[in-house]
């Protein structure tokens, strides 16, 4: 029997003879073909499935050459544009050849029916029994499969159509079901059927016992759950309900909520359980009930949302502080390169500056502009690691490290944790803190961080570390490779102006409710209170003077505010200028160095009077600046006609108070010297900075940038620094260079000849 009827192709949907299935279709093509075929060929249509059902539209030599040949036994049109119909296969047929039609465009197809072939009686029957067989025993480990199916094949002994019907019934994917399709032959089919069958039964049986077993443990733990709810029922009936029992039923509602490992869950599980069944009266239910609270109420997934507008925050660092502008370009470049990689590690930066420039401040207000937790950690003085990473639970009041306490306080994973002083850390017999910072601040260690306390990995790979430290020289040196240095300089008289009208004056008035008042500040008795009353790199000093000013201006219900009356109401002025303290006297010289980060002006001073050669020095002076005056001494008197001899020399550091001692004071003790032999007078807007050598030269010097900001705030105007600096000016504020005119020496003639000849 021939057939010439239209195809249609049916993808991931497999049809087999005496098998009905519902389709419904929604293209114009497929309503089309089902049209055709009610129309001219008596609902008769070829159902073929590609073989690569990814092709979307299959060429026609890719096409199967065994297909079914199913009827259309109802058409429904729904309302959405879409019509449902139900098809019924056949029979199999051997298509011969696809063609389209010219008039009507659709795919066809030509098939032959197929002659099955014969078997023995005997053979096929003894397959039948065996298939029926594994079939019963299938539907009997499957138990939720209805064994009508057994009944339906009894009735026939067409092994065909048997093997259709159970094809039809298993739950087999599209591909097999797409192989016992094209399989023609009934005997091979069935024998197939027999094995697959059978791996199908493994697959149940290892199902039903996982069922088994999950039912198991869901019975008994719905059970354990019963009892113990009946037993806090009749507790809290007779009032006996303990604290410890209310405790444990928060610690497990707690856990229940946390997601972290199922390792630490189970460990945690295991601790609860211990301290539900402890003893009341035991010494280790305190320790116990300390080390849950810790652990349960950490933020192990909590996160606040950081602001990833970087303008927004370099505004809101502008509205705060005054200048730091590597401080600012940093954070923005670190939110503008997160938002291309959210997975990018949180930078480790190192503040450095004398104290007072505005590191604390800076680091809260980065994190506020960012919208992140802050949280403080001062480790100046801090000797024993356990103060950072905890100490074992068992110890007597043992609790976390500051680390792990700081990310409780601020209930988030990700906040900007500030480490102060870092500089100031001790390492003795108790530990070596510097090293356990290591461990906490490598992005590539401490994502597994793990505090002695809690005994389990947290990480802390998404905080935000800021450290700050007054100098880089006591920075420990396996800590400073880890960090990102940015240096904070000394602020000049013309930024302390600045910040006190832009940020301190706001802020005071706001404090005391002068937000409305007429009270001004001229630029000129802001300079006078600055010089008058301040000596500091930064400006804490300068807070705290104008805070004591606007007090006393309002107890006394002043309105408005001169120079006379600001020396009234804070006393005489404490510091001077040093074109105030002029230089009226031979041998003394402003020498320029670094203290506590901060350059300042100090001055050299000398006498002579006669003797045996005796050399006397004051000031709280090192060995090195010992050294400096012996090699200064013995340069004058090998290169110039000076007679030293029968003359004892007094020299003098003032401020004796605070220790002096480093390389690069040569140039103003011989500046000094020379001033009192040769008798003439040093300005005293001249400063000296720089080492010298027995030949004279003029050896490099560090912290120039220190130096000559401090020189710029004392009124200094001209200053001789070595010329092997002369890269280091790049570093120092244009407005310091263009007020202070700079000398660059590499021998000390050059100095001699502009001073004294």
């Amino acid at each position: 029997m021939k057939y010439n009827i239209p195809v249609i192709l049916l993808k991931n949907l497999i049809i087999l003879p005496n098998q009905e299935i519902k389709i419904e279709l929604n293209n114009e093509l497929s309503k089309l073909i089902i049209k055709e075929a009610s129309a001219h060929y008596d609902g008769k249509i070829m159902v073929v499935a590609p073989i690569d059902d990814k092709e979307e539209e299959p060429s026609v030599d890719d096409l199967p050459r065994v297909g079914v040949v199913a009827n259309i036994k109802n058409k429904i049109a729904l309302s959405d544009d879409t019509i449902r119909i139900t098809l019924r296969g056949i029979k199999r047929v051997a298509i011969m050849h696809y063609y389209n039609d010219k008039e009507t465009k659709l795919l066809y197809s030509e098939a032959m029916q197929i002659d099955l072939p014969k078997y023995a009686k005997a053979e096929e029957e003894a397959v039948r029994r065996k298939l029926l067989d594994v079939l019963k025993k299938y539907i009997d480990s499957a138990n939720s499969i209805s064994n009508s199916i057994l009944t339906t094949i009894k009735e026939t002994n067409d092994l065909d159509r048997i093997t259709d019907i159970i094809t039809s019934f298993l739950p087999f994917n599209v591909t097999k079901k797409l192989e016992y399709m094209q399989n023609i032959n009934p005997l091979n089919r069935a024998l197939k059927l027999i094995q697959d069958i059978e791996t199908e039964i493994k697959y149940v049986d290892i199902d039903n016992e996982l069922d088994d077993k999950v039912r198991d443990e869901f019975d008994r733990n719905n059970k354990d759950f019963i009892l113990k709810e009946k037993l806090k029922a009749i507790k809290k009936e007779l009032g006996e309900t303990s604290l410890q029992e209310e405790e444990t039923a928060k610690f497990r509602s707690l856990l229940e909520h946390l997601r972290i490992d199922k390792s630490i869950k189970e460990k945690l599980n295991h601790e609860i359980d211990k301290y539900e069944v402890m003893n009341e009266s035991s010494p280790e239910l305190g320790v116990l009930r300390n080390y849950l609270d810790w652990i349960l109420n950490l933020p192990w997934n909590k996160t606040t949302k950081e602001e990833s507008n970087f303008n927004l925050v370099e505004a809101k660092l502008d509205e705060s502080h005054y200048g730091l502008k590597k401080v600012k370009e940093r954070i923005c470049e670190y939110i503008a390169i997160k938002n291309f990689n959210p997975d990018i590690k949180s930078p480790i930066i190192c503040l450095v500056g004398p104290p007072g420039v505005g590191k604390t401040t800076i680091a809260m207000s980065i994190a506020k502009a960012l919208k992140r937790k802050f949280y403080k950690i001062s480790v100046g003085g801090l000797n024993d690691s356990t103060e950072l990473i905890g100490s074992r639970r068992t110890y007597l009041a043992a609790n976390p490290g500051k680390i792990i306490q700081g990310i409780k306080k601020c209930g988030s994973k990700n906040p900007l944790i500030l480490i102060d002083e870092v500089d100031k850390m001790i390492r003795d017999y108790k530990g070596d803190p510097a090293s356990t910072l290591l461990e906490i601040l490598d992005p590539n260690q401490n994502k597994m961080f793990t505090d002695n306390f809690l005994e389990e990995p947290f990480d802390l790979s998404e905080v935000l570390f800021i450290l700050t430290a007054n100098s880089t020289s006591d920075i420990p040196a396996t800590l400073l490779d880890r960090v990102e240095l940015i240096e904070l300089n000394s602020y000049t008289l013309f930024e302390k102006k600045d910040i006190a009208k832009k940020y301190l004056l706001p802020r005071i008035y706001e404090e005391h409710n002068m937000v409305d008042n007429n009270l001004k500040f001229t630029d000129e008795l802001l300079y006078f209170i600055i010089n008058a009353y301040t000596d500091e790199a930064g400006v804490r000093e300068l807070d705290r003077i104008l805070t004591s000013l606007i007090r006393k201006l309002v107890i006394n219900n002043i309105k408005t505010i001169t120079k006379e009356k600001v020396i009234k109401l804070l006393g005489t002025a404490k510091y001077s200028l040093l074109e105030e303290a002029t230089i009226d006297t031979y041998g003394i010289a402003n020498a320029l160095a670094v203290r506590n980060s901060c350059g300042i002006v100090t001055k050299a001073e000398v006498v002579k009077f006669k003797g045996d050669g005796k050399l006397t020095i004051t000031g709280s002076v090192g060995k090195v600046m010992e050294e400096s005056i012996q090699v200064v001494i013995s340069y004058i008197k090998s290169e110039y006609s000076h007679t030293l001899t029968n003359l004892d020399f007094h020299f003098h550091f003032q401020d004796a108070t605070s220790k002096k001692d480093g390389p690069s004071a040569g140039i103003s003790i011989a500046v000094a010297l020379l001033s009192i032999i040769e008798k003439k007078i040093i300005p005293s807007n001249i400063a000296f900075t720089g080492e010298m050598t027995l030949n004279g030269n003029i050896l490099k010097i560090g912290g120039l940038k220190e130096k000559l900001i401090g020189a710029y705030n004392k009124g200094i105007k001209k200053v001789y620094i070595p010329k092997s600096n002369e890269e280091d000016l790049n570093e120092v504020p244009n407005i310091v260079k263009e007020e202070i005119e700079i000398f660059l020496v590499s021998n000390f003639k050059e100095v001699y000849t502009s001073l004294f000849k």
